[in-house]
């Protein structure tokens, strides 16, 4: 059995869909067949012009290789990302030219990427497991003038209608798409396999009790990307405003939006927060336990109230409490699941610092949650359907 994986980020490179893909490749390789033969098609670390790291073009694990693409230098904005998508979607004809595999696997926030899995496995006649972590033409043209997103929805929605209908089998990591997929594609065959806590946040151990915090003034945490889905500049000024005197705001990440951030900091006049560059995760994992508070946000835009972003995960094995700008599934889902946590208005400010005083300023271990979303349990259960329907393959009815 010969498998393909492609995922345009992979380790050591700082992203969820990273995190996503090495977890399932490691899964994969546990559980496969001996004798099997897993190509991992990726790009060398790329997601943040601010981190650096090294990755070797090609790494080879037991029976796995890694072939990491070189791209070239982009700012995240929209036309480094198609120039550096064209360069990896090149390379990845040339690689797979002279392979035969029995199934395809693509991880895709970008919608490209599941494109590129579906012509692949077109090509060679292979079954298509797509992991779809986004629905991309929802996303893009929200975030679009109106102008604008008509004519990005008269170019790709072709592209996902076609891309989602060679696929033999969809996962959707929120249940949050579901209305959408099966409006759109009813008959497909879909999973339902989340993000989850990686072993990394496991290994940090479970939070003692706590009740209250280091100081008079709380530490409020942001990890992450800082884009226009974050919008991270329609809250944190406000919200440090707001909050002088009792919180200080923290922003660690890099992302197309950082300099909007930076200015509408500037213009607030406020002066307890910092935003700083991206961390490796074990240096991450350390500022989330020098916080009180974890923050999450999304745009007010209708097509995030379908998403469930993965930073929910490690945020909920962390302890702390956890403060969430987020509206429809997510916020649905962190009220269900997530102790100590509280739900504002994407970009309510008052609304965040009411929040804020509800919350109790105390490390609390979420044991529940942490043995229900284990990466590890996600991971090897979405290996196992992926290699049954290469066994299928192989051996048809």
């Amino acid at each position: 059995m010969r498998l393909l994986v492609l995922t345009f980020y992979f380790a050591p490179d700082l992203s969820a869909g990273s995190f996503r893909a090495t977890a399932f490749v490691k899964a994969l390789r546990e559980r496969a067949p001996a004798g099997t033969e897993i190509d991992v098609l990726t790009t060398m670390p790329n997601r943040y012009s601010s981190y650096a790291c090294e990755a070797p073009e090609t790494e080879t694990w037991e029976g796995c290789e890694i072939r990491r693409i070189a791209l070239p230098a982009h700012q995240s904005d929209m036309r480094g990302q198609a120039q550096a998508f064209a360069r990896f979607a090149r390379a990845a004809r040339v690689f797979v030219a002279p392979r035969q595999y029995d199934l395809v696997f693509a991880t895709s926030s970008r919608l490209m990427t599941a494109a590129l899995g579906a012509w692949i496995a077109r090509s060679k006649r292979a079954p298509l497991y797509l992991d779809v972590r986004d629905i991309f033409v929802d996303t893009i043209t929200a975030l679009l003038t109106p102008v604008a997103a008509r004519v990005a929805g008269a170019v790709f929605a072709p592209i996902e209608s076609w891309t989602m209908r060679r696929a033999t089998r969809i996962n959707l990591v929120s249940p949050g798409f579901a209305s959408y997929f099966h409006s759109h594609y009813g008959t497909s065959s879909f999973a339902w396999f989340t993000n989850g806590i990686d072993e990394e946040f496991l290994a940090a151990g479970m939070p003692p009790m706590s009740g209250a915090p280091r100081d008079d003034v709380a530490t409020i945490l942001y990890a992450g990307n800082i884009g226009e889905g974050q919008a991270l500049h329609e809250i944190v000024p406000a919200l440090a405003v707001a909050l002088r005197g009792r919180a200080r705001l923290v922003v660690i990440g890099d992302g197309g939006r950082r300099a909007v951030l930076e200015a509408a900091i500037a213009r607030s006049g406020a002066d307890n927060v910092q935003v700083r560059p991206p961390l490796p995760r074990e240096q991450l994992i350390r500022a989330y336990q020098a916080a009180d508070v974890l923050l999450l946000h999304l745009g007010r835009q209708a097509a995030f109230e379908r998403v469930l972003p993965s930073k929910v995960f490690e945020y909920a094995a962390m302890g702390k409490p956890l403060l969430a700008g987020v509206a429809g599934y997510a916020a649905r889902f962190i009220r269900e699941e997530v102790d100590n946590a509280a739900v504002f208005a994407p970009g309510d400010a008052a609304a965040a610092a009411e929040a804020f005083a509800g919350l109790q300023i105390a490390d609390h271990p979420r044991v529940a949650f942490i043995d229900k979303y284990r990466r590890s349990h996600i991971s090897a259960a979405m290996a196992a359907d992926v290699l049954a329907l290469a066994r299928q393959r192989q051996h048809p009815r």
